[in-house]
C-alpha cells in the first residue's frame, strides 16, 4: 500500500533568507511529495502576492494598508477553509501569517492575534519552519540579491534585515505550530531540505492528523 503523502509547511523568515528557493525546492523533492515520473504542479502559496493594487510591488497579506484590514482577515479565513477542505493534500506556503504579524508590529507598531488561524491549521498538521540567517551574514546575502533585482531599494539598510529578524523570532517562538529552525547561512538549499526532511520523518509531519 502507498502511503499518501500530504506534507503542510509554512516557511518564515525575514527577506534574504531564501525561503523562495527552498519552498520550490521542497515542492520537487521526493522525500517531501513523492517520488514523481514527470513535473507536477503543485501549488505553492504566498503571503507575498500582492493581489490587492493595480501596481508593481503592490500591497499583500503582509504589507497592506490599514483600509485592507477586512480584505486581510477574510483572506486568511478563506485560506484556512481551503486548507480545511483539502486536508489530504500537501501545501508549502512561503511567508504566512508570522510574517503578517511581524511587519505589522515592527512597521505600524499593531499587534494581531492569529491564534484562531495557527488552532485550525494545527489540527490539519502544518509544521513551521523558521529559516535564520547570521546577522553578520546579511550583507553578503544582499550583494548576491543586487545581482538579480529589478527592485533595489528595500535592501539599502542592512540594520532593517536584523531587526525584523528578531521581531519575526518573536512571534515564531510563541506560535502553537510544532516548529523548526534552520540555520540557512550557508544558502545550501539541498542541506536545509534534508534537514527539513529528516524532522518531519522523525515528527510525522509527512502524512495527514488521523
Amino acid at each position: 500500500m502507498v502511503t499518501k503523502l500530504c506534507p503542510k509547511i509554512i516557511l518564515e523568515g525575514t527577506r534574504l533568507t531564501g525561503k523562495t528557493d527552498i519552498a520550490l525546492a521542497l515542492n520537487e523533492h521526493p522525500r517531501i511529495v513523492g517520488v514523481r515520473k514527470y513535473r507536477y504542479h503543485s501549488p505553492i502559496v504566498s503571503a507575498e502576492w500582492n493581489g490587492f493594487t493595480n501596481a508593481p510591488w503592490g500591497a499583500s497579506l503582509i504589507n497592506f494598508e490599514e483600509r485592507d484590514e477586512p480584505v486581510v482577515l477574510e483572506t486568511y479565513r478563506t485560506w484556512a477553509r481551503l486548507f480545511e477542505l483539502y486536508k489530504y493534500y500537501s501545501w508549502i506556503i512561503d511567508r504566512f501569517h508570522i510574517s503578517t504579524q511581524a511587519h505589522r508590529l515592527f512597521y505600524a507598531e499593531k499587534r494581531y492575534d492569529f491564534s484562531w488561524l495557527e488552532k485550525r491549521l494545527v489540527k490539519l498538521g502544518f509544521r513551521l519552519v523558521f529559516c535564520w540567517r547570521k546577522p553578520e551574514s546579511f550583507e553578503e546575502a544582499r550583494d548576491r540579491r543586487l545581482k538579480i533585482s529589478s527592485h533595489p531599494s528595500p535592501y539599502d539598510d542592512l540594520t532593517i534585515f536584523i531587526r525584523e529578524q528578531e521581531v519575526v523570532q518573536e512571534f515564531v517562538d510563541a506560535s502553537l505550530l510544532p516548529k523548526l529552525v534552520v540555520d540557512v547561512t550557508d544558502g545550501r538549499v539541498d542541506r536545509i531540505v534534508t534537514h527539513i526532511a529528516d524532522w518531519l520523518e522523525a515528527t510525522g509531519g509527512l502524512t495527514a492528523p488521523d
